[in-house]
């Protein structure tokens, strides 16, 4: 994660990179940044709005940064994963990033699981990722499983967290989608305007939509291939959409090819039959958990969507695309 820095006004229809992008009214006034060491956008439906929002925006990422940071070394994280053990107080922000962490691993029977982080590291993933995308000489280290997300103990009320010792929490599961949804929703708290927060394909809205929704384009990025795919345009009007891709944060280490969706059990990056998974929910870290859960269960992904009524987009290596509960059909 990187402090976030706004970088332009927006006022062209295409937000986003290998994920989605946006489709808006020519009403609809926003930011183009980067953030978290990935692309970010933010849309507001009125112009007057625009400042205060930017404001907010600014504050809700750069707290998020601080709390949930493994990449810098004055974050609460690291002074967390720094405690051998011990038990700690943490402020309210972290608190909750860490309760949702492990709610997403509860209702993913542990697939999505914030004590990857000793896996990462193994697999290369121990700076801010703009430092490994060249490549990695290094040779592989043997694989580090997860340490177990049910030997987290956290106490929400007294805002207390214990890690047992050799257990490094990562809440870059879930945490990006966490800021989305605690921004869109001060926005529009701030603003009375609607919303919509895109961080690095993590979609979150608030407040009254434009008419006729936020219109999000989905890109394709598939292996082999030069060029991004267009994908379908779906409409949304709260909550949230999230992406979950194996290409869109890999590298090399030594002659393989690494990215960031671990399976716990292994510590490897996992082996899908999927490329990208889109997910449609009532919250942004709801969509999040989802599309990583759906990459790690691979060809089980699709029945235990169907079982959530989950709206769901799968796209395999090849192109070939599978929906669940309701999305819109491709074929």
């Amino acid at each position: 994660m990187t402090t976030p820095l706004v970088t332009e006004e927006v006022s062209a229809p295409h937000l986003g990179s290998a994920v989605a992008s946006i489709k808006f009214l020519p009403d609809l006034v926003g930011r183009a940044f980067t953030v978290f060491g990935t692309f970010g956008s933010m849309l507001v439906t009125q112009q007057s709005a625009l400042r205060q929002a930017d404001q907010v925006l600014a504050a809700e990422l750069r707290a998020i940064d601080l709390t949930c940071s493994r990449f810098r070394p004055d974050s609460e994280l690291v002074a967390v994963n720094k405690a051998c053990g011990e038990r700690i107080s943490v402020s309210p922000l972290l608190a909750e990033a860490i309760e949702v962490a492990l709610r997403a691993a509860a209702a993913t029977d542990g697939d999505v699981d914030p004590t990857c982080g000793r896996s990462l590291v193994h697999l290369g993933y121990d700076r801010d990722f703009a430092s490994i995308v060249g490549g990695l000489s290094e040779p592989e280290l043997q694989a580090a499983p997860a340490g177990g997300w049910q030997n987290v103990e956290l106490d929400s009320h007294a805002s207390t967290v214990r890690v047992p010792v050799g257990v490094l929490l990562d809440l870059g599961a879930t945490a990006k989608a966490l800021a989305a949804d605690r921004a869109a929703a001060a926005i529009a708290a701030a603003t009375g305007a609607g919303v919509l927060v895109n961080l690095g394909g993590d979609i979150a809205v608030a407040g009254p939509p434009p008419v006729g929704g936020w219109r999000i384009q989905i890109v394709d990025d598939l292996p082999g291939r030069s060029a991004q795919r267009m994908g379908p345009s779906v409409a949304i009007e709260d909550g949230g959409l999230a992406t979950s891709s194996t290409a869109s944060r890999s590298w090399l280490r030594g002659h393989s090819t690494m990215h960031h969706i671990v399976e716990p059990g292994t510590g490897l990056s996992v082996k899908s039959c999927w490329t990208s998974v889109t997910v449609a929910a009532a919250s942004c870290v709801d969509a999040n958990t989802a599309s990583t859960a759906a990459i790690i269960r691979s060809r089980n992904a699709v029945d235990w969507l169907e079982g959530l009524g989950m709206p769901a987009r799968l796209v395999r290596p090849d192109g070939r695309v599978s929906t669940t509960g309701g999305w819109p059909d491709e074929s």
